[in-house]
């Protein structure tokens, strides 16, 4: 059985979906970094990468998948959460 393949939405890269992080708007607005990929809600995902997801706050298309506007601090909180798993 093949493993589900997921594309970023920073850089449009197509890749296995583990090695991706998901980005989550839960059902109550909250936006979240989602670690285990099993949170309820609209999910978009993310490369481990620092700059996919600039290129997604620059482009909007992080904002645009989840349908709602991303705070500067969320950002920074989604930052800190690629960095970590990037490390």
């Amino acid at each position: 059985m093949a493993e589900p393949v997921r594309m970023c939405v920073g850089c449009r890269a197509h890749e296995p979906k583990k090695e991706l992080i998901r980005i989550v708007r839960t059902p109550n607005g909250e936006i979240v970094a989602d670690a285990k990929g099993k949170t309820p809600g609209r999910g978009a995902y993310i490369c481990r990468k620092a700059a996919c997801l600039e290129k997604a706050r620059k482009s909007r298309a992080l904002e645009r998948m989840l349908n709602t506007p991303i705070s500067p601090e969320t950002y920074a909180s989604l930052a800190a959460a690629v960095e970590a798993a990037d490390g």
